[in-house]
């Protein structure tokens, strides 16, 4: 009786810990139905007649389409980029049992510990030498760099849970060394491997301020969320517009997130065990 008790309390104090922090997405889903009088009128309160009207607006103000694939391409570049990179050091760094591959692994996965505040000044300078500013593609790209560190850690600590012998049977039946990788360990890797894309999918797409400095403000190369971020004018903000645009831009993402948040979960507890 006192452990079903105990449960019941531990389930209403959670449930009202996720009211809390879901409050804000409940504040922009009711206003986003409202027009710009409710809104400041009461924030709080129930829209008195839905208006759907706001997200056809903010649809059309937004060029939804166009941006939608320039937020696509950008994450798509950066993630599989990501990918690939994180999944080939990974194995080849935990496959190499030596001081200097352990140095490079901890050199490499360093830049998880620094602020990107604290060099973003010298990363739009280094891309603008690299001409990868004012496009989603050099956006993509640049991405890479910073994804890698994080992803990297993970791949490294599950090739650890793959046998070796795996390697040996590729190399006797004559596979090269990348043949062996993407055919024999890559496949093995899928779980870290949707922890990986999902993580890295989900901050790209939602990414504000290195879209902001690399772009450049270049209209065709805009993402959704720089195109949000102009509903929030100099004298006035449109807030009934604002926040169904907020909604279009995050859909997408949750979408993706719930459709495999079980893989990312799956990921990342097999990836803590076997490490």
């Amino acid at each position: 009786m006192k452990r079903s008790l105990a449960w019941g309390a531990l389930s209403v104090a959670l449930f009202l810990v996720a009211i809390i922090y879901l409050y804000p997405l409940i504040l922009v889903v009711i206003n986003s139905l409202k027009t710009f009088t409710e809104i400041m009128t009461d924030v709080t309160a129930l829209p008195t007649a839905p208006d759907f009207q706001n997200f056809v607006n903010a649809f059309r103000l937004l060029e939804y389409p166009s941006l939608c694939l320039n937020t696509l391409i950008a994450t798509a570049i950066g993630t599989i980029g990501v990918v690939l990179l994180s999944s080939m050091a990974g194995y080849r760094l935990s496959r190499t049992k030596t001081r200097a591959s352990w140095f490079v692994f901890i050199i490499c996965v360093a830049p998880m510990m620094i602020p990107f505040q604290s060099f973003m000044i010298a990363l739009v300078k280094i891309a603008k030498i690299l001409h990868l500013t004012g496009s989603v593609y050099g956006l993509g790209v640049i991405y890479w760099g910073l994804g890698v560190p994080l992803s990297l850690f993970m791949y490294h600590g599950f090739v650890k849970s793959v046998p070796t012998e795996l390697d040996d049977c590729a190399r006797i039946d004559g596979c090269s060394p990348l043949r062996a990788f993407f055919q024999v360990i890559f496949p093995l890797l899928q779980p870290v491997t949707m922890s990986v894309i999902v993580i890295n999918a989900m901050w790209m797409w939602n990414d504000f301020l290195l879209p902001l400095l690399v772009l450049s403000g270049e209209k065709k190369a805009m993402t959704l969320q720089l195109a949000a971020y102009n509903f929030f004018g100099q004298y006035k903000i449109e807030w009934n517009y604002a926040m169904a645009g907020v909604l279009l831009t995050v859909t997408p993402a949750i979408i993706f997130y719930i459709a495999l948040q079980k893989h990312i979960i799956k990921g990342m507890t097999a990836g803590a065990v076997k490490a």
